[in-house]
């Protein structure tokens, strides 16, 4: 293209890449307030209070606690690409926590959370324990078991 012309005249639409799309804002307003429900219910469910799924930084405390991980992870979370591998970590956990499998916390609760997280809310799924300490989930999904006791000695 040749600018060199001075008849001519270009005119550049600079507001085409930066529009205002009321249906994706509604879309995402409406995705984010079916998280925060399940979220909600989800901490509720644990015995955790429920106002503590909208409050940032806190929300992942509280998460840890449920999940029976160390609080400390939640500074994990804040480094890049740590946080991915943590996220997926506490997924499975969460999953483990509530009775289900790993599969469903990384497919369901990692991957398509818009669906697997209300699924974990709103059905009969109920919290078993935190799954990373060994609690009762984790007997239950495959964690370590304690050993069997000794036999006792016969009475003499």
């Amino acid at each position: 293209m040749d600018y060199s012309d001075p008849n001519t005249t270009y005119t550049y639409n600079t507001t085409a890449s930066a529009s205002y799309n009321p249906i994706v804002s509604l879309v995402w307003l409406a995705f984010a307030i079916v998280i925060i429900v399940a979220m909600w219910r989800i901490y509720t469910k644990a015995g955790k209070p429920g106002w503590a799924a909208i409050v940032p930084i806190y929300n992942l405390y509280v998460l840890t606690q449920i999940v029976g991980r160390p609080g400390w992870w939640v500074l994990l979370m804040l480094i890049p690409f740590v946080n991915i591998v943590v996220a997926f970590i506490l997924a499975v956990d969460l999953a483990k926590s509530f009775g289900k499998d790993g599969a469903f916390g990384i497919l369901a609760l990692a991957i398509f959370s818009i669906v697997g997280y209300p699924i974990l809310a709103f059905s009969k799924a109920t919290y078993v324990g935190p799954s990373a300490k060994g609690g009762a989930a984790a007997g239950m999904t495959g964690g370590m078991t304690p050993p069997p006791s000794a036999p006792t000695p016969p009475a003499q």
